[in-house]
């Protein structure tokens, strides 16, 4: 599928979750099953072949494409959540929103010293969570070979900050604006 392509099968949601932004959608991709496929052979393509041992997803959608990507590669899968929802013991992350700041958090034994892990999410927008998965999961000693992302809002820069930390980036389409 072209960026194109990709594109028509996300829902644009004006004015959500407030005025002036217009929300990109995936679960209408994640519906259409060619789509969906598309997606993440498209997300795994560089990195088939590769040793990845561990695919991390960002709550919530990240858990969708991250298992599925997680799959292709024959890699374990690490779920990184917002604080309180994993039952084991944990590390945080405190990362920053537009107005104020959340954490993530992850299983102190999710990934291993040297383990090479993917970030996987469905859309990078300022790069906040992004960002603090990446310093959470080297926190742990996992070296991040990447970050895949279905959507890109490159005005808003995560992607840049990514790569500012020695992580490359690959998405699949890019919307400008927010």
């Amino acid at each position: 599928m072209s960026p194109a392509d990709f594109a028509a099968s996300i829902r644009t949601i004006p004015d959500y979750p407030k005025p002036g932004i217009l929300f990109r959608d995936i679960t209408t991709l994640l519906g259409d099953a060619r789509a969906f496929r598309r997606a993440v052979d498209e997300l795994v393509q560089p990195w088939a072949g590769a040793k990845i041992d561990k695919v991390a997803g960002i709550e919530a959608r990240g858990f969708i494409l991250g298992g599925a990507v997680a799959h292709q590669l024959s890699a374990g899968f690490v779920p990184i959540r917002k604080k309180g929802k994993l039952p084991h013991q944990t590390v945080r992350m405190a990362y920053a929103l537009e107005y104020g700041e959340d954490e993530i958090e992850v299983h102190v034994d999710a990934v291993g010293a040297g383990e090479r892990v993917l970030l996987v999410d469905d859309l990078i927008a300022t790069g906040g969570t992004s960002v603090g998965a990446v310093k959470l999961l080297r926190s742990l000693g996992a070296a991040v070979e990447a970050a895949c992302f279905v959507v890109d809002l490159p005005d808003l820069g995560g992607g840049e900050k990514l790569r500012g930390m020695g992580v490359p980036v690959r998405t699949l389409v890019s919307f400008p604006g927010h």
